[in-house]
């Protein structure tokens, strides 16, 4: 019962980092900055993220532009996309894989094969959230390491967007249930080792024609 509620968590932690890995590919808050220039009312904030480059000014329009050319971008964002892809779609086969290892639902055949597929589900998801943080905390060092340089001008310095908090949660979401399943998964298969097997005692059998006699009879 408390390995199925520990499953139950963990699948619960990975829905949820699955669809923050998701929203945080997709959203374009990677890098933040805001110009306010001489006029704060007509400031401007400047988003940056993976695949689009975004403006949003003080009365309410908001202008994106699609980042087409991958060679021309830095490494680390290169490395950023290639790593978060990666993370999405290790993340949604961890689920899957994970859902039918679950004592739960009636899926996977016996349960040696569920507790395989939960192992290997698990494995899945902490190669996800690994494949999540390596993105998020590059991106948050250079952002940090060009803030911090004093050659690099003011109007160029960035600070982390929303997406980058995201993604980061996200993959702690996704490492620790991958951890839940494959601890799980251990803790049944030790379970059953320890455990003696149970003695079995073989039926008495009499003749044909002779009636069996107990002790119970004689007393």
């Amino acid at each position: 019962m408390a390995s199925t509620g520990l499953q139950l968590l963990a699948f619960v932690l990975a829905f949820c980092g699955v669809s923050g890995v998701l929203a945080a590919t997709v959203l374009p808050n990677w890098k933040v900055s805001m110009d306010s220039g001489s006029n704060i009312i007509m400031s401007i904030i400047q988003l940056q993220g993976l695949w689009m480059d975004c403006t949003c000014y003080s009365t309410g329009m908001f202008s994106c532009t699609l980042k087409y050319s991958v060679l021309s971008l830095p490494t680390h964002v290169q490395a950023a996309r290639a790593t978060m892809v990666l993370a999405c779609v290790l993340s949604a086969l961890g689920i899957c894989t994970s859902t039918v290892g679950m004592q739960c639902i009636r899926l996977g055949g016996d349960r040696e094969t569920k507790s395989h597929a939960s192992f290997a589900g698990g494995l899945c998801l902490m190669s996800a959230g690994i494949s999540g943080l390596i993105p998020t905390v590059w991106y948050t060092k250079e952002i940090i390491a060009d803030f911090l340089d004093l050659t690099v001008p003011e109007s160029h310095k960035h600070e982390p967007g929303g997406a980058v908090y995201i993604g980061f949660i996200a993959a702690m979401l996704l490492l620790i249930s991958g951890i839940i399943f494959c601890t799980s998964c251990m803790r049944k298969d030790s379970e059953e080792w320890l455990s003696p097997p149970k003695q079995q005692h073989p039926p008495t059998t009499t003749p044909e024609g002779r009636p069996a006699y107990h002790l119970k009879d004689y007393v």
